[in-house]
């Protein structure tokens, strides 16, 4: 097998075509940093592009798989600077990865933790893992798509009540409403990530990615901000234009104007 190391971040791939990508800030809980997104996105760059990649498993280790954001980047940060921080490139680099991605969380999966969590297609969690989105007890709201992604695996009554409140979900809770795909102990949570992610590296290629792409959200193009739908930018593109009516003309009836609609 091959290793290769960052500080923050860490990628292995096994002979069985699996890429084990691990968050190692374990002093910071996972919290994520611009340095550690910035390795995500190479890693998982490089897993895309990697001929002997079939499946990837994502971890933040047995105890904590990302607590959120890096709290003190936003302190010491104005919004020109986030703003031109372009983020949402770095997260496309995960929610464009080609190959199937497997979540093994422990601990807490939480605001941006809970959003990296569900830019996986499979999530086994240990049975003392805990989710939610708790931005809104900042004065802020969940960033990277989390909202739509959310709304999309428990729908509306359910998204709104863990992003309104910042409320923690438990692990039971997160299978029952359709969060997360598995609970297992926490001590086999990366044994049983590793173990799905191997059966689906054996599988054939082309009809796993078919398969993939067909139950995943249309994804929208690179340049759009991680904060505007999906459903929204779809709205904008394909909402009929609307021309003011005019005013009746001589030799017209109000009858015989009619609303037309643009191209």
């Amino acid at each position: 097998m091959a290793m290769s190391e960052q500080a923050c971040v860490s990628i292995e791939v096994r002979d069985n075509g699996v890429a084990t990508i691990r968050i190692n800030r374990a002093e910071a809980k996972n919290a994520l940093n611009m340095a550690t997104r910035q390795q995500l996105a190479a890693h998982f760059h490089a897993a895309s592009a990697d001929a002997r990649v079939h499946a990837i498993v994502l971890t933040g280790g047995d105890a904590c798989f990302v607590a959120g954001a890096d709290i003190w980047e936003f302190a010491t940060a104005g919004p020109i600077e986030m703003y031109l921080r372009h983020t949402e490139h770095l997260w496309d680099a995960i929610a464009r990865c080609p190959k199937p991605i497997v979540a093994a969380v422990n601990g807490f999966a939480l605001g941006r933790g809970c959003e990296l969590a569900m830019h996986c297609d499979i999530i086994v969690a240990g049975e003392t893992a805990r989710f939610g989105q708790p931005e809104v007890k900042l004065g802020l709201m969940p960033g990277a798509g989390g909202t739509q992604r959310l709304v999309r695996a428990v729908g509306k009554f359910q998204a709104m009540r863990i992003a309104l409140t910042g409320c923690m979900v438990r692990a039971p809770e997160a299978l029952a409403i359709g969060m997360i795909s598995e609970i297992v102990s926490d001590d086999r949570t990366l044994t049983r990530a590793h173990e799905l992610a191997a059966e689906i590296a054996a599988l054939p290629a082309l009809a796993v990615a078919q398969s993939r792409r067909s139950c995943s959200p249309v994804r929208t193009c690179h340049s759009t901000p991680h904060w505007l739908s999906n459903e929204r930018l779809s709205s904008f593109c394909s909402a009929p234009r609307i021309k003011r009516k005019e005013p009746p003309r001589p030799g017209k009836t109000s009858s015989q104007l009619h609303r037309t609609v643009g191209p």
